[in-house]
């Protein structure tokens, strides 16, 4: 009889729960534009449109031979000076301070100026942020960019990590909550899929006063679109 009763209780909870209507589209999990933020002329290309790269992979460089000659003479000079000072170091209760101090200095000053050109060297190389696929290349050897004019440079995605982006009417705001159940297909698609609801936006979208819901997916051709329904656990109001 408990269980006859446990059975009642749970159909009439399903019944009551609110479905609420969704439509979305594919979005890859990471997406970047990616540009130079120094300024020169572009040197060499490593990659195009499809090629798969690791993260903290060089995918294009700047004209850079007068800032690695600097680099090369920031090295030199640090060289010397921190052998300067090592030499002081050992000596400094038999020196004179204001000497010592000079030393000092001019080995921080070198120490410094090396950090800055080793900077500079590195900001004429783009490298990929995260693990994924050029989807878009917009510059070629010979072009100019400028560190104070953006340009992009490459588009990066993802490699199989998607996620859906859910639009769904505001005035449903209230039902839905992640760990949602969400059953959905792919426009022109029969198959049917689920997941669980990730994340809920805390504001409307201004465009079309919509509420927008996020949901884990694998492999997916990012702006491909759908729609389903999420199986929320909140009654629905009669």
């Amino acid at each position: 009889m408990k269980k006859i009763l446990l059975t009642l209780i749970m159909l009439v909870s399903l019944t009551n729960a609110a479905d609420v209507y969704t439509t979305f589209i594919v979005k890859a999990d990471k997406d970047a534009n990616l540009a130079f933020i120094a300024s020169g002329i572009v040197n060499k290309i490593y990659v195009t449109v499809g090629s798969k790269v690791k993260k903290g992979e060089i995918l294009a460089e700047l004209q850079n031979s007068d800032i690695k000659a600097m680099l090369e003479v920031a090295k030199t000079t640090y060289k010397y000076a921190q052998k300067d000072y090592e030499r002081q170091l050992k000596i400094k209760s038999l020196i004179d301070e204001a000497k010592f101090d000079a030393v000092a200095n001019k080995y921080e000053s070198a120490k410094n100026q090396l950090a800055y050109q080793q900077a500079l060297y590195n900001k004429t190389f783009l490298k990929a942020p995260f693990t994924g696929v050029i989807y878009d290349k917009e510059i070629e050897i010979g072009d100019a960019v400028s560190g104070m004019m953006l340009r992009t440079a490459f588009k990066i995605q993802s490699g199989s990590k998607r996620k859906l982006l859910l639009s769904f009417d505001q005035k449903n705001r209230k039902l839905v909550k992640v760990g949602d159940l969400f059953q959905y297909k792919l426009d022109g698609d029969t198959k049917k899929y689920s997941a669980k609801i990730s994340k809920v936006y805390p504001r409307a979208n201004l465009q079309d006063r919509k509420i927008n819901a996020e949901v884990k997916a694998d492999n997916f051709l990012p702006g491909l679109f759908g729609d389903g329904y999420i199986h929320t656990q909140t009654q629905a109001k009669k």
